[in-house]
């Protein structure tokens, strides 16, 4: 469980030896800097240093007395103080970033499980007309969220899937290989390859037209077989 929550923290900024040290104030209360070092069994140097990093990103605060103690800011508080600065540092570099390049249109690789579910988000978000979308249920759910939104724009999404359901979606139920992904969207961009959860998952995204139209043409004629298997049955 610590593990996690250290993993975790390290997310909102943290070194991993400040997140071990705030986790434990957070355990035990004020604590000065020696008793933090016995109980992390980290160095008093190291100890002093991290203490100091975490002042300064406002996850601990000082208690002067005849021992200087440190106390721990609520969790909740530094998830969300830390969340408002970076949503106010990321609105100051959406205004002030350079003018958008024209996207590439050659073939790109893109590895790592995390890499590879922000493509998926990124282009999903950026859908203008429509979006075809193959994988297993378990890949797909994961961004229910962001499909519900384009279907009430009224954007076109076709889902082929083992065990999806989304109101206002085009849904076709069908076995898709484990772990495999295929996306398309507004005819003009396709991802496809594998998503295992693995740091070295590898997807090739590309804009090239033939291979768009080789992708679509692929899920067509699949499509078109499970319309014939459905009034066959």
């Amino acid at each position: 469980m610590d593990s996690e929550i250290v993993e975790n923290l390290i997310s909102f900024g943290l070194t991993r030896q400040e997140a071990a040290i705030y986790l434990e104030l957070l355990r035990h209360g004020d604590l000065t800097g020696y008793e933090l070092s016995k109980e992390t069994c980290i160095s008093r140097s190291n100890v002093y240093t991290s203490l100091a990093g975490l002042a300064e990103k406002g996850a601990v605060c000082l208690i002067e007395g005849e021992a200087t103690k440190y106390t721990p800011l609520p969790m909740k508080d530094f998830i969300n103080n830390t969340l408002a600065l970076l949503k106010e540092k990321g609105d100051y570099l959406i205004e002030h970033v350079p003018a958008k390049v024209e996207q590439s249109t050659g073939y790109i690789t893109i590895q790592g499980d995390k890499n590879i579910r922000n493509k998926i988000r990124q282009m999903i978000s950026e859908s203008k007309l429509r979006l075809y979308f193959m994988a297993p249920s378990a890949i797909i759910s994961s961004y229910t969220d962001e499909l519900k939104k384009l279907a009430k724009e009224g954007k076109k999404i076709v889902i082929l899937s083992d065990n999806f359901e989304l109101e206002g979606a085009i849904i076709y139920k069908t076995e898709v290989e484990a772990n495999q992904i295929r996306l398309i969207t507004d005819s003009a961009y396709v991802l496809t390859g594998e998503l295992t959860g693995d740091e070295h998952d590898t997807c090739l995204y590309s804009g090239q037209k033939n291979l768009v139209a080789v992708m679509k043409e692929a899920l067509k004629n699949k499509i078109t077989l499970l319309g014939m298997y459905t009034k066959a049955n």
